[in-house]
């Protein structure tokens, strides 16, 4: 027995001799190999880049990532700069393994969002979204399968949809801001109100698309899931055990489950004559209609139909409301207090409509009245569009301009946020006025309002996220007295995913007196 274990260790001695032996003797040609492989990255890159503005020099497979991770908001002002400055519009870059164009001009954002080809471009919405959101997301539907499903999804926002929304919304509002009031009593101290108004999106958005269906257990460990999603959104898309991307993966999957599984409970209730009280019941109702016909007439259910795919989607909805809204209310707190002149505006609109001491909610006409806390709120977008660009990747070798045909495979970044200062009216100032019916400088300037996106995956939920905007801006300025604790740096862009005031938007709040 101990001779035999004796030869045993002789042959594991031997074999790991004959290893470092052959590594050794095979050490120039792996070297060379890796030399070569690093050149046809970098020559690549190169072809790929032409004429365009970008470094000269990308670092192998992770190119920019490093400074794009640590700085995005230094990164993407950096592209921007490269794109006006060079007068070409665009701009080029490398990020892990990936060649990227980003695209400042309006009129070229234009030609990717058109798509005018069928395999020209697609919407990914994340350079590694399909990874992490799965390949059976609205975003990468096209053609007649994606037209089909935004039409069963157009009755979740038809007014008498909006309407119930608004009573939520206004519940979970309020709810809110009496528990950012009790806790700005506690303390002298100014608050951060990001997380806050997170929290405050993360159960309108859960309230207002899964309604009853989400118990008090399960919405605990979907904003534990939702978080993990969150912070893999900003990762290095390492799909390995023990890093955040592969936990954004994993908690994307749960997410999905536990919304398929409210899906199926709201159906069951629809079947038994219920009143929709939440978005999945207005797209049960209207689904099961379309089920019964088709299957009155033989024809199996309709695709887009089954618990997991409207589970899926229902995701989609949530993610594309939770965040960008977020963005939004930060932003509209920020510039009502740096613009006090538009606060006093929203309080006399609101004033004349709604007394809160009155214990009467916001109705959803009274909101339609509110034109220019409307138009606060599509300025407060316009101004700092929260998703600053809308990634796709080119299908095919495609025309961008006269001069440069983007390659097949790129990732291409249309911003929202540059278009937003081209064309209008001195863009660079906030002025509410602007979306005024007299100006109407939405409509004169359409073309440069990208912040919804363009084409055929134009955001189907603006009506939504708009009406969400103006009912914050009016029930926060009506009940809240602010004032922001300013810093150096506190209105510069952080990017979380999307954008938000540096600072966290951090301000002093107080209980608003009825007499103000």
């Amino acid at each position: 027995m101990d001779r035999s274990m004796e030869y045993y260790w002789l042959g594991c001695h031997g074999l790991a001799d004959a290893l470092r032996r052959a590594l050794v003797a095979s050490g120039p040609y792996l070297l060379c190999l890796v030399a070569f492989f690093l050149l046809w990255e970098q020559l690549s890159y190169l072809r790929k880049k032409g004429s365009l503005p970008g470094p000269h020099f990308v670092v192998p497979f992770l190119g920019s990532a490093l400074p794009m991770i640590i700085n995005p908001t230094q990164f993407w002002e950096r592209q921007a700069a490269l794109a006006r400055d060079s007068g070409l519009g665009v701009s080029a870059n490398f990020l892990v393994g990936r060649f990227i164009v980003f695209v400042r001009s309006t009129e070229i954002s234009h030609k990717v969002f058109a798509n005018v080809r069928p395999d020209a471009f697609h919407l990914i919405g994340h350079p590694f979204g399909k990874k992490l959101f799965g390949e059976h997301n609205l975003i990468y539907m096209f053609d007649q399968q994606h037209k089909d499903l935004r039409r069963r999804i157009a009755p979740n926002f038809t007014p008498r949809a909006l309407s119930t929304y608004i009573d939520i919304q206004q519940g979970v509002i309020l709810a809110h801001l009496h528990k950012w009031l009790a806790l700005a009593a506690s303390s002298p101290k100014p608050i951060a109100l990001r997380l806050l108004c997170r929290d405050l999106n993360l159960q309108t958005s859960q309230t207002v698309f899964a309604g009853p269906y989400l118990t008090p257990a399960a919405r605990e460990q979907f904003n534990r899931d939702y978080n993990l999603f969150n912070v893999g959104l900003m990762a290095i898309p390492f799909d390995l055990p023990g890093f955040a991307f592969r936990r954004a993966r994993l908690a994307v999957s749960r997410l999905i489950s536990t919304l398929s599984g409210c899906v199926a409970r709201s159906k069951e209730r629809m079947r038994g004559g219920g009143e929709p009280c939440c978005l999945v019941d207005f797209w049960m109702q209207d689904t099961l209609r379309e089920i019964a016909e088709v299957e009155a007439a033989g024809v199996p259910p309709p695709p887009e139909t089954g618990d997991a795919e409207i589970g899926g989607h229902l995701f989609d909805f949530l993610f594309a409301a939770q965040d960008a809204s977020t963005s939004s209310l930060l932003w509209a707190v920020a510039m009502l207090d740096a613009h006090p002149e538009v606060l006093a505006r929203v309080r006399a609109e609101v004033a004349a409509l709604w007394m809160p001491e009155s214990g009467r909610a916001i109705t959803a006409e009274q909101v339609r009245e509110m034109r220019y806390t409307e138009a606060v709120a599509r300025e407060v977008v316009r101004y700092r569009p929260p998703a600053t660009m809308v990634p796709h990747i080119a299908g095919e070798s495609f025309p961008l301009t006269e001069w440069y045909t983007v390659p097949k495979g790129a990732i291409v970044f249309p911003s929202a946020y540059e278009s937003s200062f081209q064309g209008f009216t001195e863009p660079d100032r906030f002025d509410p006025d602007r979306f005024s019916e007299e100006r109407a400088e939405d409509r004169v300037h359409k073309r440069h309002f990208l912040a919804f996106g363009a084409g055929a995956h134009q955001c189907v939920g603006q009506r939504y996220a708009i009406s969400h905007l103006v009912l914050f801006i009016a029930v926060f300025a009506s009940l809240v007295d602010f004032k922001r604790h300013r810093t150096d740096g506190c209105d510069e862009i952080a990017y979380v995913p999307t954008i938000v005031p540096k600072d966290d938007c951090t301000v002093y709040l107080s209980r608003r007196l009825a007499s103000s």
